[in-house]
C-alpha cells in the first residue's frame, strides 16, 4: 500500500493530498529514512510523523492497521 493512502487510510492526516504534501515537504519518515509518497508500507514498519508540537511514532500492523508506539510532545 502507498504512504500516502496508509495515512489517510488509518486517519492519521485527513486528505490524500494533504498527506502527500506533508511527505514531499520532509514530515515523514518511513524506518529512519524520508521517502516518496508511493513508496510502499508493509507490516513491521515504523512511521514517524512530525506535526508543528509533536511527533507521532507508530508501527504497521498486519492487518494494515497502526499501532501508535510513542508521542513525544515538543
Amino acid at each position: 500500500m502507498r504512504l500516502d493512502k496508509f495515512l489517510k487510510m488509518n486517519r492519521i492526516i485527513k486528505r490524500r493530498v494533504i498527506a502527500k504534501e506533508a511527505i514531499e515537504k520532509g514530515f515523514i519518515f518511513k524506518n529512519g529514512v524520508q521517502v516518496k509518497p508511493s513508496s510502499e508500507v508493509r507490516p513491521g514498519d515504523t512511521i514517524a510523523v512530525k506535526f508543528s508540537n509533536r511527533t507521532l511514532i507508530a508501527e504497521v500492523k498486519e492487518d494494515y492497521g497502526v499501532n501508535i508506539t510513542e508521542e513525544i510532545r515538543e
